[in-house]
């Protein structure tokens, strides 16, 4: 059946007509007006009330933007004041010990407390949501949670949407996913299992949709993406328990289960037999294969798919006449099917159409939410009422992707030549570790526990002004230079008092650690306002990789040498990784990543190479997206670490022995990517470990890791500032792991969010506490 032909058999039948929905979308507003009323709030110039209106003017904007476009069911339940997991804890009242009194006190405190932590209380540890680039607060559970229900934020933020006179379905994180993303509390022992409190859990989930099918909801999507990933019997068992205890309830909104990032697999059989409703598939990249698959089970009969063929996490047009040939064929696979984008508009910047320094050719190959929100529109109506109703968009999206494949700006021959050029000889250093750890000691001369940090330091109101000056005229190149000139003065100077071993110049010329170096590389484009949230109110601007890769000139050895000049310490040299320019960029999707990689790591070991010409003997190659890219499912790993752990080799394999190549890793389960750690052959490796008490460092020693490492001893995520007890605890635990020869200090991250003064008591700490540890290892070096 071809796609005009299923759409004008579904115009003409009398069925139903498809319904255009999507899953979320951004939060932050078009200035990033929630960013700027919660951090208000933070510092005391925003009240609650004022939060709580930005927010909900926020919602009732985004919700009739959404059904403006043309999109029938709007998501509600999705919009969050930090993170969806994080209100999903509240909604089962699983709130950490530590943090109830805070909560019992002001709800709205006790939520900020939870995700930011206080002076006294730490905060849940964060880590990254599945392969993408957000990050959630990881729920605390033990035998003895109880829960308890709060449906209070998901039924009046369905209310709002239905006073708006829309048709609204809230969206819920499923109980099996919320259950499979949960951490052992503290205390608890590691091998405690967070799944076996799913009997418990339930009653709970059913008392929400109760409350919501009182409060007007006709469905009710559940969120299960950790079914993506490969799971066990008793996992898999789980899911169908859930599933079948929650549809059978009696008093309950019909129930649209919803999976996106990759295929389903063997859940899939396991959610289509359930008593549910509905199933919302994606069918975009790797997840393509859940049409095969669900051919394969015998289709939905009776059920409503949910058809993702809109990609929810790249930045490029839709192929639209491809899109509705796969909803054409989905058809045949269940009683109705809708239109919606693969995964929540979450990951997306707002609005590729205000991009004005964009040439307006590339321009139209862009799709941000509000131009995904129409694609999915758009398919919806051709899917009802035929192709040759949106023959005009079917004309346009085709010219704009010919114009895309048929551009120069995509191809550069000599970038090509010299990729394939690589040979093995590249991707190795010239000695092995234990030769050019015994170099590096002794020219750098540290000493034990030697301390350093990431990288940024605090990116201040005055830095940003001073970009900002810059950009509208208001001072010229020389001054805006002097200023970075006395930020890293300044910096290098704090650097030393503090008693910091291993040196940065702070990176106050940077806005983001890729844009920065996107906006340098030919390839590479900038956007101006298309914001992404990764925590909180932390929001990148992630570049797009539009064509091939090569550095016009030096993009750091200016500042990086000029603060080696202030010092006879060593400073490091800054540079952001291959995998984490791809990973924190839109990625083309017209090659394979692994050949975009490798064009990056060409351009940026000519960077390392002009460092080390330029006397930088240690140069760090960040990396923490490493992790978070793996593919959610096993089989593909290995050809995905391949090319990763190539890409960085290639970047740093062409250094003297004597020069230190480190890495840096934050905030992702590290565990299985152990052995690619140690395939990437860096000399130190720095890592996230404060708020999960050192497992990383365990996790290294139970591999054998030969190198050095820092596993982190201040939580740069959170305002406290940890004590010098507290360092010297955690330092404690890492040398039970790690070797005190092969041990370094420092932070889990980079300090550009934090402000001076606890970054300065911090650091004092982390010093004083590497001091207090060589004194009890008998050494009384400085």
């Amino acid at each position: 059946m071809t796609t005009s032909t299923a759409a004008t058999t579904t115009a003409t039948t009398g069925t139903e007509p498809a319904r255009a929905t999507v899953y979320g979308y951004p939060r932050q507003g078009p200035n990033r007006e929630l960013k700027k009323a919660i951090e208000g709030y933070w510092k005391g110039r925003v009240d609650a009330a004022a939060l709580r209106s930005t927010a909900a003017e926020l919602r009732r904007t985004n919700w009739q933007e959404l059904a403006a476009s043309g999109i029938d069911e709007v998501p509600t339940g999705d919009f969050s004041h930090y993170d969806h997991v994080l209100d999903t804890t509240v909604m089962v009242g699983a709130v950490p010990e530590r943090h109830r009194a805070a909560v019992a006190a002001d709800a709205l405190d006790g939520y900020f407390a939870m995700a930011r932590g206080t002076q006294d209380v730490a905060p849940l540890e964060m880590t990254k949501w599945f392969d993408t680039n957000y990050h959630y607060l990881v729920p605390e559970l033990g035998p003895d949670t109880v829960f308890t229900t709060d449906s209070t934020k998901q039924v009046a933020e369905l209310t709002e949407a239905l006073a708006l006179g829309l048709d609204a379905r809230p969206v819920l994180v499923g109980p099996v996913t919320y259950l499979l993303l949960s951490k052992p509390a503290p205390g608890v022992a590691d091998d405690f299992d967070p799944l076996t409190l799913l009997d418990r859990l339930l009653p709970v989930y059913a008392e929400v949709l109760s409350d919501l099918r009182a409060s007007g909801a006709a469905w009710v999507q559940l969120d299960e993406p950790a079914l993506v990933q490969d799971r066990t019997p008793a996992e898999l068992n789980a899911a169908a328990r859930a599933y079948r205890d929650l549809g059978t309830l009696a008093d309950r909104p019909k129930l649209l289960v919803a999976s996106y990032f990759d295929r389903l697999g063997e859940a899939l059989p396991v959610l289509a037999k359930a008593p549910v409703e509905g199933l919302a598939l994606d069918f975009t990249g790797s997840a393509a294969a859940n049409l095969e698959e669900l051919a394969a089970v015998g289709g939905l009969p009776g059920k409503r798919l949910v058809a993702g063929v809109v990609n929810g996490r790249n930045v490029w047009v839709n192929d639209l006449e491809r899109s509705l040939a796969t909803l054409g064929t989905l058809l045949g696979l269940a009683d109705r099917v809708d239109v919606a984008a693969s995964c929540s508009l979450l990951h997306v910047p707002l609005d590729a159409s205000v991009e004005r320094d964009i040439e307006p050719q590339i321009r139209r190959w862009l799709a941000f939410a509000r131009q995904k929100t129409a694609e999915v529109a758009t398919l919806a109506r051709g899917l009802t009422r035929g192709a040759g109703v949106i023959g005009a968009e079917l004309a346009a999206n085709r010219a704009a992707l010919n114009s895309r494949a048929t551009s120069p700006i995509t191809r550069d021959p000599a970038v090509r030549a010299r990729a394939a050029a690589v040979t093995g000889a590249d991707l190795r250093r010239s000695q092995p570790y234990a030769e050019r750890t015994a170099a590096q000691r002794a020219l750098l001369n540290l000493p034990l526990l030697p301390t350093t940090t990431i990288g940024s330091f605090p990116q201040t109101g005055e830095l940003r002004s001073a970009r900002a000056d810059l950009r509208a005229g208001r001072i010229d190149g020389a001054e805006y230079e002097n200023r970075i000139r006395n930020e890293i003065r300044e910096v290098v100077s704090f650097q030393e008092k503090a008693g910091l071993d291993v040196l940065v110049h702070g990176e106050p010329e940077r806005n983001d650690m890729v844009q920065y170096f996107a906006e340098q590389l030919d390839g590479y484009l900038a956007t101006q306002h298309g914001w992404v949230q990764s925590y909180g109110t932390r929001y990148v601007r992630p570049p797009v990789l539009a064509g091939d890769i090569s550095r016009p000139e030096p993009m750091t050895v200016r500042w990086t040498t000029y603060a080696q000049s202030l010092s006879s310490r060593p400073i490091k040299g800054m540079l952001t990784g291959p995998v984490t320019m791809l990973a924190w960029s839109f990625v083309r999707d017209d090659q394979p990543l692994g050949d975009t990689a490798r064009q990056v790591a060409l351009a940026l070991r000519d960077e390392v190479d002009d460092l080390e010409t330029n006397g930088t003997s240690v140069i760090q190659v960040d990396e923490p997206a490493l992790r978070e890219t793996l593919p959610l499912r096993t089989t593909d790993h290995a050809a995905y670490l391949a090319w990763a752990t190539e890409a960085f080799r290639l970047t740093t394999s062409g250094v003297r022995p004597d020069t230190q190549i480190h890495t840096h890793m934050c905030y992702a389960e590290f565990g299985d990517i152990v052995q690619a750690i140690d395939d990437l052959d860096a000399d130190v490796i720095s890592l996230e470990a404060a708020r999960s008490h050192m497992q990383v460092a365990h996790e290294l020693a139970e591999h054998g890791y030969p190198r050095e490492a820092g596993p982190g001893v201040y939580d740069i995520h959170s305002p406290r500032v940890p004590t010098i007890d507290e360092a010297t605890a955690l330092l404690r635990t890492g040398l039970e792991a790690i070797p005190a020869e092969r041990l370094w200090v420092n932070p889990d991250c980079g300090l550009k969010t934090r402000g001076w003064a606890e970054t300065r008591a911090s650091l004092e700490n982390l010093v004083a506490a590497a001091r207090a540890v060589r004194e009890e290892l008998g050494t009384t070096a400085p």
